[in-house]
């Protein structure tokens, strides 16, 4: 009987779903596509037809929780607007209050900052991360020099420190509460602790006026 692409899609789903549970069980390193195939009851060739090795299935799992480049780009060019700095902030804020709502990224990013060891196994999925990081801080850079022609900001921040700068905030943000969830709560917390970066960057920095009225 040929399976059906529905029947080749469940499939996948269960190994990604299995991967998700031993990475998070016994680490990465210490989870083979052995042990992948036998927790979702397939074949490790049914593995090896859908993902090429164990870096791109876990690439695949990140993929889930994350939004593709392309998305992130249309999300965040928006250079000509009045305010260039609105989508980054209001994406970082996103990120943080979704993370504490969905079950799933909570546990995919759990893997990726505290049970993943890049070993030469995972190299490729090192180099596909790598870039979607780099990516991230060329966008952000884009967005706050957009902010610096405007003279908004905070004299000798340069685009390049503001954009690394927000990306080691979220890291460590993620890192922290991925690793004890009681350091803060994201959703009551998310846009204070956003905003407080934003005004030692930006000039004269004013959260949103939906938000001030939150706040309030």
């Amino acid at each position: 009987m040929r399976r059906t692409k529905e029947d080749a899609e469940k499939t996948r789903q269960a190994i990604l779903e299995a991967a998700e549970l031993l990475f998070l069980e016994k680490g990465v390193a210490h989870t083979s596509l052995e042990h992948i195939a036998r927790q979702a009851g397939v074949t490790r060739g049914a593995v090896y037809w859908h993902f090429r090795n164990k870096a791109d299935l876990f690439h695949a799992m990140l993929n889930q929780v994350r939004l593709p480049p392309e998305q992130l780009s249309e999300r965040l060019q928006t250079c000509d607007r009045e305010q260039p700095l609105r989508p980054i902030r209001d994406l970082s804020i996103e990120a943080l209050e979704t993370l504490a709502r969905a079950e799933q990224k909570r546990r995919i990013f759990t893997i990726l900052l505290h049970r993943c060891e890049f070993t030469d196994e995972l190299r490729e999925a090192e180099e596909r991360h790598n870039a979607f990081i780099a990516r991230f801080i060329e966008l952000c850079e884009q967005l706050f020099a957009c902010a610096a022609e405007r003279g908004q900001l905070h004299p000798g921040v340069t685009p390049h420190q503001a954009a690394h700068a927000l990306h080691g905030l979220l890291i460590g943000l993620f890192s922290d509460w991925t690793r004890d969830t009681g350091q803060f709560d994201p959703q009551r917390d998310a846009r204070a602790l956003i905003d407080a970066l934003f005004r030692g960057l930006v000039r004269d920095w004013q959260p949103p006026e939906e938000d001030q009225s939150r706040v309030g």
